[in-house]
């Protein structure tokens, strides 16, 4: 699993309390402050259930409509299959992340599957909180190009995702660059040259930034994490045969 890192949410300084009234109004502040982040956890979580990724609101609004039956989630996920589907799973990943390429590789075929069958959809909600694993800002420039050939229809996402995850590059060095980014994209089926400029332009890393930030406000902390109907499959159960059972129990 890979999780976020506490240095790239630091915390202010605070001087030592002074003895007597300073004391006391310290622990008054505190208190408000206190009072002000759960609030602010609580917009947050409300906050992401409405979130719509700039530039696709439109798919969204519409009920999806993108070719090959996806949309954008309200979530600002990538949805892949039928709007009404009884089964929703959703799945948290960092393209960057080695857990979730294995996740990909074990169970992968387990979700492609799902969506053909017809009543599950999936929703991919790309996060990028691991740029500091690569010298080049690889995890947000793969989230941006998730979005990007999304954009473009998510017909081809699934395949997509697959081709991505299998070169995913090694940790601590640099990753894929765009113009590969940009080849992965053409061979999975988006031979829109306005795909390709969008992953140049990385023209959604401010909507992933925001995005990442709102997920691991709801409780998310390590990647990958899966749910079906909202509900978390535990990490012990990651597996693709705990993931084909609990689709079948929801259906």
């Amino acid at each position: 699993m890979s999780d976020p890192n506490p240095a790239d949410y630091p915390n202010q300084a605070t001087p030592p309390p002074r003895p007597g009234r300073d004391r006391r109004l310290i622990v008054l502040a505190v208190v408000a402050v206190l009072v002000a982040v759960g609030a602010i956890g609580v917009g947050a979580l409300v906050h992401l259930r409405g979130t719509r990724v700039a530039g696709v609101a439109q798919a969204a609004e519409t009920g999806g409509a993108s070719a090959g039956g996806g949309s954008f989630g309200l979530n600002g996920a990538v949805r892949v299959g039928p709007a009404a589907a009884k089964v929703t799973v959703r799945l948290v990943a960092d393209l960057q992340c080695p857990a979730c390429k294995a996740f990909e590789r074990d169970a992968g075929q387990v979700l492609m599957d799902a969506v053909k069958e017809g009543s599950t959809a999936v929703e991919y909600n790309i996060i990028t909180f691991l740029d500091r694993a690569s010298t080049d800002q690889y995890s947000s420039r793969a989230g941006n190009a998730s979005y990007c050939v999304a954009s473009s229809g998510t017909g081809h996402y699934q395949q997509w995702l697959e081709s991505l995850f299998g070169k995913q590059p090694a940790e601590g060095g640099a990753g894929l660059p765009d113009a590969t980014l940009i080849e992965i994209a053409k061979s999975a089926g988006y031979t829109d040259p306005a795909v390709a400029q969008c992953i140049t332009d990385r023209k959604y890393d401010k909507p992933l930034r925001e995005n990442t930030k709102q997920v691991f406000a709801t409780g998310v902390n390590a990647t990958p994490t899966v749910f079906v109907n909202d509900k978390q499959i535990p990490n012990r159960d990651l597996s693709a045969s705990s993931l084909r059972a609990m689709i079948a129990a929801a259906r």
